[in-house]
């Protein structure tokens, strides 16, 4: 007897230890959900004190989406879509803008040390007050908005966009649960999804690179009441560029001389297309193929881009300058030349890419610090409008012909970058 009822007390104590194992693990989803809608909650609970009860928010919006096939949006990605038409902060400080100013774009993700280098070079920028600088989210990260936030040296606008893959967590454009992975076959895992043409199925993380581009662009020129009636050059640069006090002078200059100096160049940059590079220090300006690192241009040549969307949408590689230097620039016809000066006015100091993030390393600037050495010259217009030009006509780098990296092949990543294109155009009639 004694025999037979030591297994039986065994398997009790196991059930009992499997309960509370199961209990446990259920305990802690539990905890990961509540926190997550506690996260939703407390922004939409945030935010909505902060709209304005007389904006007319999302412009029939319900209506809108009949026409376009884009993702039902969840409750965050509503409520980013409605902050995007708060007026922007810091007008008490400054009330107006110069008449010839230039718009600055500041484009992020989730790395906040990067950002606060970046700001804190911008607050040094001369000429700064002048202008409006409109910061992009590519998802909604606390740590990054409080940065953007505590911004007191111009008027700053944020926009944040509601479609990104960060802000969609079980459901396309964010992760699905039915979503195929790496190699899966589709035919036999029974997923969804379309692989590159290395054979690779979507990653929620490195489409949204060129999304939040695509997006924010289509954004800034075409859909926001502060910029979509604005013709001139509107500045574009990233949260690991550091910018020089004499930068925003340089440009206005750049792009003043540009119809004269090189009529032919659709951009100015503020650095050389090798982020290496520091400059040539000649006295002369610089024709050459157009940069990534404080690029600027105008309503023409944003209409030229797009009208090529199909080529940009439709190109297997998840980066967007790959994608317009390999297939968008070639459509053109011609060399697509930018100008600049002979010394940087800009710095890429990235150690680690856009979409890392701050929760894959602690920190990805070394000790905490960026070491760049900003001399006298920087500090002032260092540009001389009677220097010639000198043109790079044959440099290396991405072409046409280049195929890709791929990362780019699903069908529902090109139709919705498609529907960015064509968004604004339905809503407010942008013309083409």
């Amino acid at each position: 007897m004694a025999s037979n009822k030591k297994p039986r007390i065994k398997d009790a104590a196991f059930r009992r230890c499997l309960s509370v194992v199961l209990i446990t693990l259920l305990g802690v989803v539990l905890l990961l959900f509540l926190l997550q809608t506690n996260r939703v909650s407390h922004l939409v609970s945030r935010y909505s004190n902060e709209l304005d009860p007389n904006l007319e928010l999302n412009d029939n919006f319900s209506q809108f989406r009949r026409i376009l096939n884009i993702p039902k949006q969840n409750e965050l990605s509503i409520l980013l879509e409605n902050k995007n038409q708060l007026p922007p902060r810091n007008l008490d400080l400054f009330p107006e803008l110069a008449n010839d100013h230039i718009t600055i774009v500041l484009y992020v993700h989730n790395r906040p040390q990067y950002l606060q280098v970046v700001v804190e070079s911008l607050s040094r920028v001369v000429g700064i007050g002048e202008t409006l600088l409109i910061v992009s989210h590519d998802g909604y990260f606390e740590e990054m908005n409080k940065i953007v936030e505590g911004i007191r040296f111009c008027q700053v606008k944020q926009i944040f966009a509601p479609y990104s893959p960060h802000v969609f967590l079980d459901s396309f454009p964010g992760i699905s649960p039915t979503d195929c992975k790496d190699k899966d076959d589709r035919g036999k895992r029974h997923c969804v999804g379309n692989p590159d043409q290395y054979g690779n199925h979507r990653s929620p993380k490195i489409v949204s690179l060129k999304h939040h581009w695509w997006w924010m662009m289509n954004t800034v020129w075409d859909g926001l009441k502060e910029t979509r009636q604005q013709s001139g050059h509107i500045l574009f640069i990233e949260e690991d560029h550091f910018i020089f006090p004499n930068a925003y002078h340089n440009l206005k200059v750049l792009t003043a001389l540009k119809p004269e100096k090189c009529p032919n160049c659709y951009a100015a940059n503020l650095a050389p297309s090798d982020v290496k590079s520091r400059g040539e220090g000649w006295e002369s300006l610089i024709a050459e193929k157009m940069g990534n690192v404080g690029y600027a241009f105008n309503r023409t040549v944003w209409r030229k881009i797009h009208r090529k969307a199909k080529e940009f949408c439709f190109f297997d590689d998840y980066n967007w300058d790959i994608t317009m230097w390999a297939m968008v620039y070639p459509s053109f016809g011609g060399p697509v030349y930018t100008l600049r000066g002979p010394r940087t006015s800009a710095v890429h100091f990235g150690k680690c890419g856009l979409h890392q993030g701050q929760g894959e390393r602690v920190s990805c600037i070394d000790k905490g610090l960026v070491n760049i050495k900003v001399e006298d010259i920087d500090k002032a217009g260092n540009i001389n409008s009677k220097w010639g030009v000198h043109v790079y006509e044959h440099q290396e780098g991405y072409k046409a012909g280049f195929k890709g990296w791929g990362g780019w092949g699903d069908v529902r990543d090109r139709e919705l970058c498609l529907e960015f294109a064509n968004m604004y155009h339905f809503r407010y009639g942008a013309s083409s």
